[in-house]
Protein backbone atom coordinates (compact mmCIF):
# COMPACT_ATOMS: atom_id res chain seq x y z
CA UNK A 1 0.00 0.00 0.00
CA UNK A 2 1.23 3.71 -0.83
CA UNK A 3 0.72 4.80 2.98
CA UNK A 4 3.11 1.65 3.90
CA UNK A 5 5.17 2.41 1.27
CA UNK A 6 5.19 5.94 2.66
CA UNK A 7 6.07 5.39 6.06
CA UNK A 8 8.71 2.85 5.07
CA UNK A 9 10.61 5.88 2.91
CA UNK A 10 10.25 8.59 5.73
CA UNK A 11 11.40 6.30 8.49
CA UNK A 12 14.51 5.23 5.86
CA UNK A 13 15.30 8.74 5.27
CA UNK A 14 15.00 9.32 9.16
CA UNK A 15 17.75 6.42 9.93
CA UNK A 16 19.89 8.67 7.58
CA UNK A 17 19.43 11.89 8.96
CA UNK A 18 20.19 10.55 12.45
CA UNK A 19 23.84 9.85 10.91
CA UNK A 20 24.47 13.02 9.74
CA UNK A 21 23.13 14.47 12.34
CA UNK A 22 26.02 12.23 14.85
CA UNK A 23 28.61 13.49 12.31
CA UNK A 24 27.64 17.21 11.69
CA UNK A 25 26.51 18.00 15.30
CA UNK A 26 30.11 17.94 17.17
CA UNK A 27 31.61 19.92 14.16
CA UNK A 28 32.39 23.35 15.58
CA UNK A 29 30.51 26.14 13.58
CA UNK A 30 27.86 23.72 12.32
CA UNK A 31 25.01 24.19 14.89
CA UNK A 32 21.69 22.76 14.66
CA UNK A 33 21.16 19.73 12.43
CA UNK A 34 18.01 18.91 10.16
CA UNK A 35 15.69 16.29 11.56
CA UNK A 36 13.26 13.84 9.96
CA UNK A 37 10.10 13.42 12.27
CA UNK A 38 8.93 9.80 12.97
CA UNK A 39 5.69 8.57 10.83
CA UNK A 40 4.08 5.74 12.51
CA UNK A 41 1.73 3.63 10.60
CA UNK A 42 -1.65 2.82 12.78
CA UNK A 43 -4.36 -0.06 11.49
CA UNK A 44 -7.58 0.84 11.80
CA UNK A 45 -9.60 -2.73 11.44
CA UNK A 46 -12.98 -1.46 11.28
CA UNK A 47 -12.29 1.85 9.17
CA UNK A 48 -12.92 1.80 5.10
CA UNK A 49 -9.15 2.95 5.28
CA UNK A 50 -7.42 0.25 7.95
CA UNK A 51 -4.15 2.16 7.45
CA UNK A 52 -3.31 5.54 8.30
CA UNK A 53 -0.18 7.50 9.63
CA UNK A 54 -0.01 9.57 12.29
CA UNK A 55 2.79 12.48 12.73
CA UNK A 56 3.33 15.62 14.62
CA UNK A 57 2.21 18.52 13.69
CA UNK A 58 4.26 21.07 12.17
CA UNK A 59 3.21 24.42 13.22
CA UNK A 60 4.72 27.66 11.11
CA UNK A 61 5.73 28.24 7.95
CA UNK A 62 6.05 25.32 5.81
CA UNK A 63 8.95 25.43 3.37
CA UNK A 64 10.19 23.06 0.53
CA UNK A 65 14.31 23.04 0.77
CA UNK A 66 15.30 20.75 -2.18
CA UNK A 67 14.20 20.65 -5.61
CA UNK A 68 11.99 18.23 -6.93
CA UNK A 69 12.50 18.37 -10.52
CA UNK A 70 14.94 20.58 -12.57
CA UNK A 71 12.13 23.45 -13.21
CA UNK A 72 11.49 24.00 -9.51
CA UNK A 73 14.51 26.33 -8.33
CA UNK A 74 14.01 27.42 -4.99
CA UNK A 75 15.90 30.36 -3.21
CA UNK A 76 14.62 29.85 0.11
CA UNK A 77 16.79 26.37 0.39
CA UNK A 78 19.84 28.76 -0.89
CA UNK A 79 19.45 31.31 1.32
CA UNK A 80 18.28 30.01 4.80
CA UNK A 81 20.26 27.95 6.60
CA UNK A 82 17.58 24.72 7.01
CA UNK A 83 18.04 24.88 3.02
CA UNK A 84 21.94 25.17 2.89
CA UNK A 85 21.61 21.96 5.39
CA UNK A 86 19.15 19.67 3.72
CA UNK A 87 21.17 20.31 0.45
CA UNK A 88 24.26 19.41 2.86
CA UNK A 89 22.35 16.74 4.08
CA UNK A 90 21.20 15.25 0.01
CA UNK A 91 24.84 15.61 -1.09
CA UNK A 92 26.26 13.47 2.60
CA UNK A 93 23.98 10.77 1.35
CA UNK A 94 24.92 10.73 -1.83
CA UNK A 95 28.54 10.20 -1.06
CA UNK A 96 27.71 7.90 1.80
CA UNK A 97 26.03 5.71 -0.48
CA UNK A 98 28.61 6.09 -3.26
CA UNK A 99 26.13 8.23 -5.64
CA UNK A 100 22.96 5.13 -5.43
CA UNK A 101 20.89 6.96 -3.48
CA UNK A 102 19.66 10.47 -2.47
CA UNK A 103 16.88 12.13 0.03
CA UNK A 104 14.48 14.34 -2.00
CA UNK A 105 11.64 16.54 -1.28
CA UNK A 106 12.70 17.89 2.16
CA UNK A 107 10.10 20.03 3.24
CA UNK A 108 9.01 21.29 6.54
CA UNK A 109 8.72 23.72 9.03
CA UNK A 110 12.79 25.26 10.39
CA UNK A 111 14.52 22.21 11.06
CA UNK A 112 11.78 19.62 11.03
CA UNK A 113 11.37 17.93 8.27
CA UNK A 114 7.96 15.59 6.71
CA UNK A 115 6.99 14.28 4.10
CA UNK A 116 10.58 13.16 2.32
CA UNK A 117 10.67 10.93 -0.54
CA UNK A 118 14.04 8.71 -1.72
CA UNK A 119 15.60 8.49 -4.90
CA UNK A 120 17.97 5.13 -5.61
CA UNK A 121 19.41 4.51 -9.01
CA UNK A 122 16.78 1.82 -10.40
CA UNK A 123 18.45 -1.42 -9.07
CA UNK A 124 17.82 -0.35 -5.80
CA UNK A 125 20.70 -0.04 -2.50
CA UNK A 126 20.88 -2.28 -0.04
CA UNK A 127 17.73 -3.95 -1.22
CA UNK A 128 16.11 -0.71 -0.80
CA UNK A 129 13.99 0.73 -3.71
CA UNK A 130 12.90 3.97 -3.60
CA UNK A 131 9.59 6.03 -4.04
CA UNK A 132 11.36 8.71 -6.94
CA UNK A 133 12.72 8.49 -10.04
CA UNK A 134 16.28 7.91 -10.39
CA UNK A 135 16.47 10.86 -12.75
CA UNK A 136 16.00 12.85 -9.67
CA UNK A 137 19.44 11.66 -8.82
CA UNK A 138 21.33 12.97 -11.97
CA UNK A 139 19.69 16.48 -11.35
CA UNK A 140 21.01 16.46 -7.67
CA UNK A 141 24.30 16.06 -9.14
CA UNK A 142 24.17 18.19 -11.99
CA UNK A 143 22.33 21.03 -9.86
CA UNK A 144 23.57 20.95 -6.13
CA UNK A 145 26.57 23.84 -5.25
CA UNK A 146 28.33 23.36 -2.38
CA UNK A 147 27.91 25.59 0.80
CA UNK A 148 29.94 26.06 3.64
CA UNK A 149 28.33 22.73 5.65
CA UNK A 150 29.29 21.06 2.39
CA UNK A 151 33.12 21.96 3.02
CA UNK A 152 32.84 21.41 6.90
CA UNK A 153 31.79 18.03 6.44
CA UNK A 154 34.71 17.62 3.89
CA UNK A 155 32.77 16.35 0.83
CA UNK A 156 33.84 16.27 -2.16
CA UNK A 157 32.39 18.95 -5.01
CA UNK A 158 30.58 16.98 -7.56
CA UNK A 159 31.38 19.11 -10.62
CA UNK A 160 34.77 17.42 -11.43
CA UNK A 161 32.93 13.93 -11.39
CA UNK A 162 29.86 14.72 -12.91
CA UNK A 163 31.31 16.18 -16.01
CA UNK A 164 33.76 12.61 -16.37
CA UNK A 165 30.70 10.55 -15.88
CA UNK A 166 28.71 12.34 -18.72
CA UNK A 167 32.24 11.79 -21.22
CA UNK A 168 32.25 8.05 -20.10
CA UNK A 169 28.65 7.64 -20.87
CA UNK A 170 28.85 9.28 -24.29
CA UNK A 171 31.31 7.00 -25.18
CA UNK A 172 29.94 3.75 -23.72
CA UNK A 173 33.31 2.65 -22.38
CA UNK A 174 34.64 3.44 -18.53
CA UNK A 175 38.18 2.99 -19.77
CA UNK A 176 38.81 6.04 -21.40
CA UNK A 177 42.22 5.98 -23.01
CA UNK A 178 43.54 9.35 -21.32
CA UNK A 179 45.66 9.04 -18.71
CA UNK A 180 44.39 12.04 -16.53
CA UNK A 181 40.79 10.15 -16.63
CA UNK A 182 42.88 6.87 -15.44
CA UNK A 183 44.48 8.91 -12.31
CA UNK A 184 41.41 10.73 -11.48
CA UNK A 185 39.63 7.50 -10.90
CA UNK A 186 42.24 6.08 -8.51
CA UNK A 187 40.71 8.42 -5.20
CA UNK A 188 37.35 7.68 -6.30
CA UNK A 189 38.25 4.02 -5.49
CA UNK A 190 39.51 4.37 -2.47
CA UNK A 191 37.05 6.67 -1.19
CA UNK A 192 34.58 3.32 -2.38
CA UNK A 193 36.47 1.38 -0.26
CA UNK A 194 36.76 3.56 2.90
CA UNK A 195 33.04 4.26 2.73
CA UNK A 196 32.19 0.52 2.79
CA UNK A 197 34.50 0.12 5.70
CA UNK A 198 32.90 2.94 7.85
CA UNK A 199 29.40 1.45 7.24
CA UNK A 200 30.22 -2.30 8.29
CA UNK A 201 30.41 -0.68 11.92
Amino acid sequence: SVVIQECYVQNTAREYAKLYAAEAEPLEGFGEVPEIIPIFLIHRPTNNIPYATVEEELVGEFVKYSVKDGKEVNFLRRDSEAGQKCCTFQHWVYEKTNGNLIVTDLQGVGMKLTDVGIATLAKGYKGFKGNCSFSFIEQFRALHQCNEYCDMLGLKSLRTTHQKQRKATSTKSKNLPNSSTVKKMVPKKAREHRDFISSEH
